[in-house]
């Protein structure tokens, strides 16, 4: 069964939303086929086996929300002289999850890529709106490309079923999703996410918002707030955001982009971790800033518990 975590991971990621529960869902999937090992009827393969109990798990846990998302899916923007910082739960967020728990580490490249398109966090945070069951049809056809009798059998329904979800779900999925992401940087963005980290750790403002696209959004969950534009973004970061200056990043990869730990100084000494920032690209500019301020995250990330 272990040769298939990963890509169950992935599959209960996109279902549930955060890296913790899809976690808990796949080992939840592997002790559930281990206790009904002697049902296992081999006319199915034992990774179709898996996904059936892993949708199962999925739709059956207790006390999930119905729904994360992101700051922009749930109010309107602010400025920097209206953000309230008031904190929500952490489970009303889509949360981040790192891209070598979910993706393969080759495979064909345009598969790579539609891969790291379906784990990004517009996409995920848009298969929220669906129903559960629409979300597993959408995920094992568009996603993990399953045959929609495939699907019926393992969901327990009709073909025609299958289909008509299938085309409810992509009708709600239209408008929620951009088309960039989910390919690999050229040589050009990642020099542009290196003046990124440059720029953040010099806290040279001026240099790291003349990054940003124009309708650039710059979000800090569990705050429900969000900014646009570089600007505003410009007055966040002289203003409230100052006590990041001196901070360090380090790089990582998170749902198909670059991302970095931040650390900021602390007081008793050195650094300690304060955010895992997603940065999101689009035409060649920034066209997202996510901080997730967060620090029981940067042990799923492998990243250090403080900087020295």
């Amino acid at each position: 069964m272990e040769v298939h975590r990963r890509e169950l991971t992935g599959y209960c990621y996109r279902m549930l939303g955060a890296g913790s529960e899809a976690e808990d869902a796949v080992q939840e999937t592997f002790l559930r086929a281990w206790r009904s090992r002697d049902s296992f009827e081999r006319r199915a393969t034992l990774r179709a086996w898996l996904y059936r109990i892993a949708t199962n798990v999925c739709l059956d846990m207790p006390g999930r929300p119905q729904r994360r998302a992101r700051p922009m899916d749930l109010v309107g923007a602010s400025t920097t002289e209206t953000a309230v910082l008031g904190e929500l739960p952490n489970h009303t967020w889509v949360q981040p999850i790192a891209d070598a728990r979910v993706l393969p580490d080759d495979g064909d490249p345009a598969e790579a890529a539609a891969m790291r398109e379906s784990i990004r966090l517009a996409f995920v945070a848009a298969l929220q709106h669906l129903p559960p069951r629409q979300r597993a049809v959408l995920i094992l056809r568009e996603v993990l490309h399953w045959q929609a009798s495939e699907v019926a059998e393992l969901l327990e329904t009709t073909t025609a079923s299958v289909n008509s979800a299938l085309q409810r779900a992509r009708a709600t999925l239209d408008s929620a999703v951009g088309d960039e992401g989910g390919r690999p940087l050229d040589s050009d963005e990642e020099a542009l996410v290196d003046r990124y980290a440059s720029a953040f750790e010099a806290y040279d403002i001026e240099s790291l918002v003349g990054l940003l696209r124009e309708d650039a959004t710059f979000c800090m969950p569990p705050h429900p707030l969000w900014l646009r534009g570089p600007q505003e973004v410009a007055r966040w970061m002289r203003g409230p955001g100052f006590a990041c200056e001196g901070s360090r990043l380090l790089p990582i990869r998170a749902n198909g982009c670059p991302a970095f730990g931040q650390y900021k100084i602390d007081p008793a000494g050195g650094r300690s971790p304060w955010a895992l920032v997603i940065l999101e690209i689009e035409d060649g500019r920034i066209a997202g800033v996510h901080n997730y301020l967060n620090t029981e995250l940067f042990e799923a990330f492998g990243l250090p518990p403080r900087l020295d």
